[in-house]
């Protein structure tokens, strides 16, 4: 098997401040950094890497929720991460990440954000008033390592920076 990838965290201070962003009255920011759980595979046949909760996080119905996960990952060119929600979310509650599939590209790994990985994902569960609640610790999405290939008269030379849609700024 070849090995392609690394996942690392990102700095406390890129984490502290992401996480501020979105909810601003937490008041131990290094407790949940100091938590954070790298992503791993469940059994050695798994193709999907777990990204774990780094709070109890509510996906509320209707409602879209971010989860920055304090994770980055450092990818040989030539590869791509694709997030995914874990399965029993979206069998058992309808949760989908907000742009159907997140694609982590080798180089946002040198983004200003430090390629700090954020998820967004949303419950569109069919009982009126539900939510799906994942435990700290707790597996919510997955991602998995595809390689592509680039067309032979590809010429992209443009640097990236930044993450959702940066790459059309």
């Amino acid at each position: 098997m070849q090995r392609i990838a690394q996942f690392e965290k990102v700095s406390f201070e890129q984490f502290k401040n992401d996480w501020l962003k979105i909810y601003p009255d937490t008041e131990d920011v290094k407790a949940i950094y100091d938590n954070i759980k790298l992503p791993k595979r469940a059994t050695k046949g798994s193709a999907g890497y777990d990204f774990y909760a780094p709070v109890d996080v509510t996906f509320d119905k209707g409602k879209s929720t971010l989860v920055p996960t304090g994770i980055r990952s450092k990818i040989d060119d030539g590869w791509v991460l694709s997030i995914y929600p874990r399965s029993g979310l979206g069998f058992k509650h309808r949760c989908q990440l907000d742009n159907t599939v997140g694609i982590i590209d080798s180089d946002y790994y040198g983004s200003s954000n430090e390629g700090h990985i954020m998820i967004k994902i949303s419950c569109d569960a069919h009982d009126e008033g539900h939510s799906a609640v994942v435990n700290a610790g707790d597996g919510f999405a997955q991602g998995i390592f595809t390689q592509f290939g680039i067309t032979v008269d590809d010429d992209a030379n443009e640097v990236r920076d930044g993450g959702f849609g940066s790459t059309t700024k």
